[in-house]
């Protein structure tokens, strides 16, 4: 097999969650240009529509599901509509998640239920449901969308920072467990990523300058600029293609440097 092709994802099935827009519409275009058959699912008609559309405008022709990730029976039936529709899922991308940006006193139990509950739970839930398949088939690969937050802390993200470095170590156990069955767990961290999302937090203040936290991103990354979506794509499609078949348990972090920068010493 010659190195590019190692890469190709042609005719795989691959499931990637919450992908309508964002991380995840931007890494299944990249599976697609990959030759994968691509599936999705959001949280509601609306978005799944709006999904289908952006998919269609790339000549990307996508399966769009409704499905809350956290519920157990939603998923199961996904996953079997997905089967008879496309088939048996090859790779799976758990991406969908929720943040909320609480001082740790402030937020109530419920709302850090509702952060672990989209943000661990999920992928426990739907990694669950496909790895059958997967062992029937003879591979699978996982991919688990985790976050610098995984290994770092900070102000205001109590519940997704308890959430991400549980993904993490699920991450761990799937490929501990199920490795024996050629299925390849490993995670993705982004960094600080430009979306749609984020946008406010880049725009210029009235005088012309930097927003605040903007200013603290340039500075903390080593590579000085926020990462994009395109920067995600590579690493998903290696991590879910064959040149990644002996990479297990790994959580591969594409954060400008971050994690590897204790900062510049002051003059």
């Amino acid at each position: 097999m010659s190195i590019l092709n190692q890469f190709s994802l042609k005719g795989k099935i691959a499931l990637i969650t919450g992908a309508s827009y964002g991380i995840g519409f931007a890494i299944a275009s990249a599976y697609a240009d990959a030759g994968a058959v691509i599936c999705f699912n959001d949280i509601n008609q609306e978005l799944v529509d709006k999904g289908l559309k952006a998919y269609k405008e790339l000549g990307i022709e996508a399966h769009g599901y409704v499905c809350d990730v956290t519920n157990e029976e939603q998923v199961l039936k996904m996953i079997a509509a997905i089967d008879k529709e496309a088939g048996v899922i090859d790779i799976l991308v758990n991406n969908a998640g929720i943040i909320k940006r609480i001082p740790m006193c402030e937020m109530t139990a419920d709302q850090f239920r509702q952060v672990i509950d989209v943000d661990l739970n999920a992928p426990f839930i739907v990694s669950k449901a496909v790895i059958p398949g997967m062992i029937k088939k003879g591979h699978g690969k996982i991919i688990n969308i985790c976050s610098m937050m995984s290994e770092l802390g900070r102000e205001t993200v109590s519940a997704y920072a308890a959430a991400k470095g549980g993904l993490k170590m699920l991450t761990k156990n799937i490929a501990s467990e199920y490795g024996e069955f050629n299925i390849q767990c490993n995670g993705i961290g982004p960094g600080y990523i430009a979306t749609p999302q984020t946008a406010p937090l880049r725009e210029l203040q009235a005088d012309g300058s930097r927003h605040p936290f903007d200013q603290f991103i340039i500075a903390k990354t080593p590579a000085a600029r926020w990462g994009t979506t395109e920067d995600l794509e590579g690493p998903a499609v290696f991590l879910a293609s064959d040149a990644s078949n002996f990479v297990n348990g790994h959580v591969l972090y594409v954060d400008g440097g971050i994690l590897a920068y204790i900062g510049k010493q002051p003059q």
